[in-house]
């Protein structure tokens, strides 16, 4: 009895010390006294918030807003959204329940508007533009943009930069503001209709209404070509070589892709051409030379 007297004793001693450890103040915070208890416990709290923010968010996502018809960007700026409001108020309630005083913290506040006029401003720029994207929704993800050089398709929006993908699969990261300050062209803003103007010449001698006949054989021949709206020909110019038409065409399958489907075109239009008859011009240039005798330059001048 006295051995297990001894040991119920030894292990209440041990408890109370890792109690005062985990319960001992390393600093103050207003009036609030901070211990490794009150760290852990925050912590926690905060890393259980993010994962179960996250989780809802996908939810929201992939399952519930599924329901609605909605495309994936209005789904993602909707969910994103929400995340960020779980986020403020849990990260709020968690301050509360830790025994921190807010009013505290505006110390720490006053500090971080320092930090943010001297080295967060970008960040700082970043992330407030990237929470007027998602509620304006100028770019969303699904969309088909072109900014500063690069064209991609939008895959993410976070809180610091947009996720561009190339067709070459290449990801490119452009930081919010640039989205919010400078020209960024929407190929999909309303939806993925989008008409593509491809030239096409040809020799002085053809009859341009036949053209205009042939190339609306191609493009009817051609699956990505939308039937409606209509597709077109127009006689641009008469040029120095050749008749320029310009190939009108809709297409919401290779809004994309222009590449291919103007390549796509090309062929066509060659092997239609080539099976007609249609001559395609090259470049041409007439040399007039006047007559005169050359004998009478000086032949040390001519070098």
């Amino acid at each position: 009895m006295k051995d297990f007297s001894f040991n119920k004793e030894s292990w209440q001693n041990i408890l109370e010390q890792i109690s005062d450890i985990f319960n001992y103040a390393i600093f103050h915070l207003g009036k609030t006294e901070v211990t490794p208890a009150s760290i852990i416990y925050f912590l926690f709290f905060v890393l259980l918030l993010v994962y179960l923010s996250g989780k809802i968010k996908y939810l929201l996502v992939n399952r519930i807003l599924t329901r609605y018809k909605l495309d994936i960007g209005v789904r993602q700026s909707i969910g994103t959204i929400v995340r960020y409001i779980l986020l403020i108020i849990g990260f709020f309630i968690i301050i509360q329940t830790a025994g921190i005083d807010l009013t505290s913290l505006g110390i720490l506040a006053g500090a971080l508007g320092v930090g943010i006029g001297f080295g967060l401003q970008n960040i700082t720029n970043n992330f407030i533009s990237g929470i007027i994207i998602l509620f304006e929704r100028p770019v969303k993800v699904g969309d088909r943009i072109e900014v500063a050089q690069t064209r991609g398709d939008v895959v993410k929006i976070s809180a610091r930069a947009t996720t561009v993908v190339t067709n070459d699969n290449i990801s490119v990261i452009v930081p919010n503001s640039e989205l919010i300050s400078t020209t960024v062209i929407n190929w999909s803003h309303n939806d993925r209709l989008v008409r593509f103007n491809f030239p096409v010449y040809v020799a002085y001698k053809e009859n341009p209404e036949y053209v205009k006949k042939l190339l609306m054989e191609v493009v009817a021949a051609n699956e990505g070509v939308l039937k409606i709206p209509a597709p077109d020909v127009l006689f641009e110019d008469y040029g120095d070589s050749s008749l320029t038409l310009n190939l009108r065409v809709w297409t919401s399958k290779f809004t994309d892709r222009p590449n291919v489907l103007k390549s796509q075109l090309y062929y066509a239009v060659f092997k239609k051409f080539r099976e007609n008859n249609i001559e395609i011009p090259f470049p041409q240039r007439d040399i007039h030379i006047k007559s005169g005798s050359i004998g009478s330059i000086d032949a040390d001048k001519i070098k």
